[in-house]
């Protein structure tokens, strides 16, 4: 594959920070571009799996079976740029036997509405 056939992306981080730029092939998936992310996390409380990271693009989130190809938004990219992704750290969950509100009180779990 030619190198001018290759699409240059880097990984924005909440605080800032970047993964990348690298040059990666059209038909690499987006559950791949994961994974290079997960083995470069620059934090030590960073993603565990895949599936704890969203991708974003243009402000669509990316799915996991897609390809770089079929992820591209060519409205907002410029013709042999960088695409700049955002990568998102989905929070962890919450323990739901467990579920407790910060002051301490039971996890309201019906409507407060009144009826009146």
């Amino acid at each position: 594959m030619a190198s001018e056939d290759l699409i240059q992306v880097k990984f924005r981080l909440a605080d800032g920070s970047d993964i990348g730029p690298s040059k990666y092939s059209p038909t690499t998936t987006v559950g791949s571009l994961k994974e290079m992310m997960l083995s470069q996390w620059p934090q030590e409380n960073g993603p565990k799996t895949i599936n704890d990271l969203k991708l974003i693009n243009a402000g669509k989130i990316l799915e996991n079976d897609k390809t770089l190809a079929e992820s591209r938004s060519p409205v907002s990219e410029v013709p042999g740029g960088i695409i700049t992704m955002l990568a998102v750290v989905r929070p962890p969950m919450p323990d739901k036997n467990n579920e407790k509100l910060q002051d301490g009180s039971p996890k309201q779990t019906s409507c407060p509405c009144m009826i009146l």
